[in-house]
């Protein structure tokens, strides 16, 4: 059995009442009523009616009322009922905009009478809630009739705007089309682009609109000289490099966007904001300015988790986010695990480590790594300790494709199915990454695929041999707001060289199980096993994983899951012992990314194996 848990509380106290939330839900206790907040709290209920058959229309007006999202907060004084309904009018004549009617009518009446017969300061009767009722006559849909693009926009395509004629004409798709032809005409490298005209008229005999909309380009013009504002520490001309903003280069609105999302990346500024000249240089360049605010340039935490077989373990780091000036990182942390569960000192998990990264390294585009880390492993397959040191430098070719190369030096001590052997490798670990997802905490489309090489030579038995590994991982979404997202992974690898398995350090063998390959199996369970039962480690591997994601409210949602794995002993994957784990799993999100907590059976378990496992973390499984 295999549990692991991570959660945020919050336990708060206000006044006299005690309460504890978790996630931001009270799960036990009282919060101070609002009301005693609000100066001269009037309480109030509302009816909202909406003569319409269009469930969608009637959910956007209910997200749009403040009223209705309200109702439980009192306001203040008679008044600002008042004041809440003309506002509430507002908010829902925009959205019946939005929807295309044009044509619609919102009446909002309190306590019986219209807000617009109200006298200057009203006084309702408090003997209870002051009823507010909402009337909508949503009207009919308005159609696009005529469509003109002007100026630098006239050779430009309605359609491809969605506004075509007899499309939808909801005010939104106008703003948006103009957004569009402004940002078009700005990757063309025309920093003023703007939109001079946007008229819509509104036939209500033919429920039909004519729309006019007109751009002007303006100048093309490369970006001109960076200039970079509010650095303490970090030095600038590392900012101007760093960002990829080079005098010359054409102008795009891509690159500042990424320019400004790479330099928060770093992790040394607290924000991070690029403004653009308001007029163009002599020499025709744009220039720009690099604004940043730096943070707190020393850093720590701690961690901590809990599993059933592996009792309590604790981490904690410190870093530092800029040793000499150009965002360097050098972060120590160390960990001991198993606690609790055995009394014996040596056979806790301890791992202490020294990192150093160096982003812009010889390229704005390369990040230099260096390490040496050392720690003992004792899962049940084997028990290991090690010290490695790693050199290594990766490089973006493009937002979406990285490379990565390094060298490692790694002693390992195994006591396993092989007995205790010492082994001494040297690898060379060569890496291509291409990350095409939307999100990389919550990925709901796009794809990921990795293929890495790891050759090496065992140094005390004169062996060498290869890794070879690769997995692509993609997400298809369904459904309004994509409520469902369809998940996929497979991931497969090859270990080459070596007369026996037991030539090459247990660390470095392919076993499977546990939360990142196959859930419902304990970690590094899945394995070829020898004559007495003890797990060896195999040559090849091959995993899958399906998930269907499907949200139940915003922030909310239940994955049922399925995985399936193999781990052979000869070169190439073998199928027929293949193990299989399926569950289900809860995910609550957060700014960070969803939370996590998986609960999976194994479907053909192993004599005397795991018979469930609880997963928890931050992000997807995969």
């Amino acid at each position: 059995m295999v549990v692991a848990a991570a959660a945020a509380f919050s336990p708060v106290l206000i006044g006299d009442a005690y309460a504890f939330k978790l996630f931001g839900i009270t799960i036990f206790g009282k919060e101070e009523d609002e009301g005693e907040q609000v100066p001269d709290p009037v309480r109030y209920h509302v009816d909202l009616r909406a003569d319409t058959a269009d469930p969608d229309l009637k959910e956007a007006l209910e997200n749009s009322s403040r009223l209705v999202s309200d109702q439980k907060q009192p306001v203040s004084g008679d008044l600002g009922i008042v004041v809440k309904a003309r506002d509430d009018r507002e908010r829902l004549i925009a959205a019946l905009y939005e929807k295309a009617r044009y044509g619609g009518l919102v009446t909002i009446t309190i306590d019986g009478k219209n807000i617009d017969d109200l006298p200057p300061n009203p006084t309702f009767d408090r003997s209870g809630p002051i009823p507010v009722t909402v009337d909508i006559a949503p009207g009919p849909v308005f159609k696009v009739r005529e469509v003109q693009f002007g100026g630098d926009a006239a050779n430009h395509n309605p359609a491809d705007y969605d506004l075509a004629p007899g499309a939808q004409a909801g005010s939104l798709a106008i703003i948006r089309a103009g957004d569009k032809i402004v940002e078009q005409l700005k990757s063309e490298g025309r920093p003023f682009a703007k939109l001079t005209e946007r008229k819509v008229v509104a036939d209500h005999d033919s429920d039909t609109v004519d729309i006019v909309l007109a751009a002007e380009g303006g100048p093309i013009a490369p970006i001109g000289d960076v200039g970079v504002t509010g650095e303490k520490t970090v030095r600038p001309g590392f900012i101007q490099r760093y960002s990829r903003l080079n005098k010359g280069e054409a102008y795009s609105p891509e690159a500042l966007k990424k320019a400004g999302e790479r330099l928060r990346a770093l992790g040394v500024f607290s924000s991070v904001t690029i403004h653009e000249g308001d007029a163009l240089a002599p020499d025709g360049t744009l220039p720009m300015t690099i604004e940043v605010s730096e943070g707190k340039r020393r850093y720590f935490g701690v961690g901590a988790q809990y599993s059933t077989t592996d009792g309590f373990g604790i981490q904690g780091y410190w870093g530092h986010r800029n040793l000499f000036g150009e965002a360097e990182t050098l972060r120590i942390e160390g960990a001991v695990s198993r606690l609790g569960e055995t009394t014996d000192v040596g056979s806790l998990d301890y791992s202490a480590g020294i990192l150093f990264t160096k982003p812009g390294a010889f390229f704005p585009a390369a990040t230099l790594k260096a390490g040496i880390v050392a720690k003992t492993e004792n899962p049940d397959a084997y028990n290991a300790t090690l010290v490695t040191a790693s050199l290594g430098l990766s490089y973006e070719l493009t937002d979406q494709d990285t490379v990565s190369a390094s060298g490692e030096v790694s002693w390992e001590r195994d006591d396993d199915a092989f007995g205790v052997n010492d082994y001494l490798t040297f690898t060379l670990p060569i890496k291509y990454d291409r990350d095409a997802r939307d999100d990389k905490f919550n990925p709901t489309e796009g794809y990921r695929a990795t293929f890495s090489a790891k050759p090496g030579y065992e140094i005390f038995n004169a062996t060498p041999y290869a890794a070879f590994e690769g997995s692509i991982s993609g997400y298809l979404p369904f459904g309004q707001e994509d409520g469902v997202v369809l998940a996929g992974k497979v991931a497969a690898g090859v270990l080459i060289g070596g007369d026996s398995i037991g030539d090459i350090p247990a660390t470095q063998r392919f076993f499977a199980g546990g939360g990142g390959s196959v859930r419902g199996y304990s970690y590094q369970e899945i394995s070829p096993y020898n004559d007495n039962g003890d797990a060896t480690g195999g040559r090849s591997y091959v995993t899958g994983s399906l998930e269907a994601r499907i949200k139940i409210t915003d922030t909310i949602g239940i994955v049922p899951f399925i995985d399936v794995g193999t781990v052979s002993d000869s070169t190439f994957p073998g199928f027929s012992d293949i193990r299989a784990g399926a569950g289900a799993g809860i995910r609550y999100a957060t700014p960070f990314g969803p939370l996590r907590l998986d609960f999976a059976m194994p479907l053909n378990k192993y004599e005397d194996g795991t018979d469930y496992g609880i997963y928890a973390g931050i992000g997807q499984s995969f």
